[in-house]
């Protein structure tokens, strides 16, 4: 199995995955790694870790007032990886966040906006490379 991070979008690979009609409520489970240091087009906001600017990412999207919220979603739950059990991967992703959006149109309406383009740049900033992928519970 091949594992290849991304921080960019590939635009045929958005199309497909945005091309989802189904209007289901959808878990994203974000597989992050980060930047030592942060990298930031304006320098004035260098000088933290990837890890904090991604973190500064995080605080614009939560919470009852944030970017998530405007658009139905919600964060379920982050952490930091701190182990593996099962499997070998070449390098670990240094912490995972899943988050809950009411449909993949929702994700898409949030990720086009312009409250969500005024936060991003943490996003660029912090990391070095993740994994977004999209769930949808089991119907029983």
């Amino acid at each position: 199995m091949d594992v290849t991070n991304a921080v960019e979008v590939d635009p045929a690979q958005a199309l497909e995955f945005f091309s989802d009609d189904d209007r289901s409520p959808i878990v994203m489970v974000n597989l992050l790694k980060f930047k030592e240091h942060a990298d930031y087009a304006d320098d004035s906001l260098n000088g933290v870790s990837g890890r904090e600017a991604y973190l500064r990412y995080g605080e614009c999207l939560g919470g009852p007032d944030g970017v998530l919220a405007q658009f139905g979603a919600h964060i379920i739950y982050s952490g930091d990886v701190t182990g593996l059990l099962l499997g070998e991967i070449a390098e670990p992703w240094d912490a995972v966040a899943l988050v809950q959006y009411p449909s993949t149109k929702a994700m898409l309406d949030m990720v086009m906006s312009d409250a969500y383009r005024a936060v991003d740049h943490h996003r660029y900033a912090g990391l070095a490379g993740q994994l977004n992928i999209r769930t949808q519970a089991i119907a029983r």
